[in-house]
C-alpha cells in the first residue's frame, strides 16, 4: 500500500480504482499526474511533484502512465502529457495541461486547504440570539 508523502504509481486498473476510492473515503485531495515515460515535460515535472508529495502528506498524489493504462487515460479524456487532474470526493476541481510548475502548485495549495464557506447575508451579521449566547459564554 502507498505511503503518505509519495507519488503512487498506479500500474493496474484495480490499483487505480483502489486509490481513487481511498481518496473518496478519506475526503482528501487527489492529484493525478497522467504522464508518459517518453515525455520530456513529464520527466521535468516528476521531481517537483515528488517534492510536493513530501511537503503535503495530507494530499494523495497518483501517477498514471497513459501507455500502461490506456483505458484510464481515455476514460479521463487525457490528450496531452502531462495532464494533472485535481479532485476531491469524486468531483474534478481542476485540470492543468502541461508541466506548469507554478500553476500546479497554486492549484494544489488552493484545493488542499478547505476553506469555510463564505458568509451569506443571513450568516454575516450575528443574530440577537447568537450575540446573547456569545456574551454569556
Amino acid at each position: 500500500m502507498a505511503e503518505e508523502g509519495q507519488v503512487v504509481g498506479c500500474h493496474t486498473v484495480e490499483s487505480w480504482k483502489e486509490q481513487l476510492q481511498k481518496g473518496i473515503d478519506t475526503k482528501k485531495l487527489i492529484v493525478v499526474d497522467f504522464m508518459a515515460s517518453w515525455c520530456p515535460p513529464c520527466r521535468f515535472i516528476a521531481p517537483i511533484l515528488a517534492d510536493l508529495a513530501k511537503k503535503m502528506p495530507h494530499v494523495i498524489f497518483l501517477k498514471v502512465d497513459v501507455d500502461e493504462l490506456k483505458s484510464v487515460a481515455e476514460e479521463w479524456d487525457v490528450e496531452a502529457m502531462p495532464t494533472f487532474v485535481l479532485m476531491k470526493e469524486g468531483k474534478i476541481l481542476d485540470r492543468i495541461l502541461g508541466a506548469k510548475k507554478d500553476e500546479l502548485q497554486l492549484a494544489i495549495t488552493k484545493h488542499a486547504t478547505t476553506e469555510p464557506p463564505a458568509p451569506t447575508a443571513e450568516t454575516a451579521a450575528p443574530t440577537a440570539e447568537s450575540a446573547a449566547t456569545t456574551a454569556n459564554a
